[in-house]
């Protein structure tokens, strides 16, 4: 769709900016960011990244935000309500990061079906080792700020994404795209940022089986 506006949905991690670099590199102009947020608006639902933080890519970004607050219940309902808000402004289709899991694609085609927009799904299965390589070969910078100890061990909290933790990553048989939920990160410079997100590090949460790192503007 060359040419076509889109909205992003955008939870700051790399899958989403990847998509949204292969999306703008295709010919597609983003006009929006689309974020969920807890009912309190005071973290993402997805990676849990501070409201300000996601503030900060957005400016270096250079695009307006739309931001949707739910509990799990309501979720659907009211990410439709955006979209169906980014149709009236003039998007034709919304961008997402999945890369291979048949559920998330099929929400994704329906929620835009509700609102008349088409799902772009630039990563859809690639390989997730090639698409982290690519994510960093690209110049991207990111943070791993939440990891499911269920699943991996804690030791890569905090860490930076890289070629060097992705071969870490593979020889150890983790996913360097974390599709199973093993890990989320949080993008902080790129090609697409006009300057570098300043941040520091705050207290590491112990949310359950999840342990997170609480990045915050500097």
């Amino acid at each position: 769709m060359s040419g076509a506006c889109a909205v992003v949905s955008w939870s700051g991690g790399k899958d989403s900016c990847l998509a949204l670099w292969r999306a703008v590199r295709h010919g597609v102009k983003p006009v929006a960011l689309l974020t969920m947020l807890d009912e309190s608006g005071e973290r993402s639902r997805s990676h849990g990244a501070r409201p300000e933080v996601l503030a900060l890519q957005a400016a270096a970004l250079g695009l307006p935000q739309r931001l949707g607050c739910a509990s799990w219940n309501d979720y659907r309902e009211v990410f439709v309500t955006q979209l169906r808000a980014a149709a009236a402004d003039g998007c034709q289709a919304a961008v997402f990061g999945d890369i291979d899991l048949d559920a998330h694609r099929e929400w994704e085609e329906q929620v835009c079906a509700e609102a008349g927009l088409r799902a772009m799904l630039p990563l859809w299965q690639e390989s997730r080792a090639e698409l982290a390589r690519e994510f960093v070969a690209a110049g991207f910078a990111a943070r791993i700020v939440m990891v499911n100890t269920s699943l991996i061990d804690e030791k890569w909290l905090g860490r930076v994404f890289d070629a060097a933790l992705i071969d870490e990553m593979l020889a150890e048989g983790v996913d360097p795209c974390g599709e199973g939920g093993e890990f989320h990160t949080l993008v902080v410079d790129g090609p697409l940022f006009n300057r570098p997100l300043a941040l520091k590090d705050g207290e590491v949460a112990r949310l359950g089986e999840y342990r997170a790192l609480d990045l915050l503007p500097a």
